[in-house]
């Protein structure tokens, strides 16, 4: 019986593609966040692109078995901002568009082989982890953007409202985080966050298809 949320003979690539995926969103938290002012991160030893400074064990493991996970947050003080509201968005907007030119570069990978005829030439091996890698990083640019805590387009929602309507969320945050959890974990995601997240997914596969055509055309 297998207790995962993917065929067994998917988890390398499963596992690689995480590592990737998880690695660069957290790096491209603190990057911008050491850019804007912030070396919270980088004292902390998480201005790096070396994974166990950013994988979550429990995380990891969830995303294995539930389909969701999550890596180590990187701590983060918007009071060393200079402009707190558009550098606490850039930073948090920083880890989803990390994922999703991660997909748009493997993505151009898969596109350019398969139409140039180098489909016979590139291991399979490759290409199903270009494919895993596409997907997850789709996923994760996606999920990332939902507006719930502790996600970061609940972060970036924060950021730009104003401080009386952001006190308010700070207030009802804790029950945000109730919220989601139950959505997540329950057979209520199947009508909820995956329709989304599925309906997404087709909309950025779409959009990256339509760019790699125009540019295949060109050399055509």
């Amino acid at each position: 019986m297998n207790f995962l949320a993917f065929n067994l003979e998917e988890l390398p690539f499963v596992v690689i593609a995480l590592i990737l995926a998880f690695t660069f969103h957290e790096y491209a938290h603190a990057y911008v966040a050491h850019k804007f002012g912030d070396d919270t991160a980088k004292n902390q030893g998480r201005l790096t692109l070396n994974p166990i400074q950013h994988l979550d064990p429990i995380g990891t493991l969830f995303i294995l078995i539930a389909g969701f996970g999550w890596a180590r947050p990187v701590p983060v003080n918007r009071f060393n901002f200079k402009n707190p509201k558009l550098a606490g968005v850039l930073v948090s907007i920083a880890g989803p568009l990390s994922n999703f030119l991660i997909a748009f570069v493997a993505y151009g990978f898969l596109y350019f082989i398969i139409t140039f005829g180098f489909g016979m030439v590139v291991p399979q091996f490759f290409i199903d982890l270009f494919n895993m890698i596409v997907y997850l990083n789709i996923i994760l640019f996606i999920f990332n953007l939902l507006p719930f805590p502790p996600l970061d387009g609940y972060r970036i929602i924060e950021d730009l409202s104003p401080p009386r309507i952001r006190s308010k969320m700070s207030q009802y945050e804790q029950y945000g985080v109730l919220l989601f959890l139950i959505l997540v974990i329950t057979p209520l995601d199947r009508y909820t966050i995956w329709p989304f997240i599925n309906g997404g997914r087709e909309a950025v596969g779409l959009a990256f298809n339509t760019i790699y055509y125009g540019i295949a055309s060109l050399f055509s």
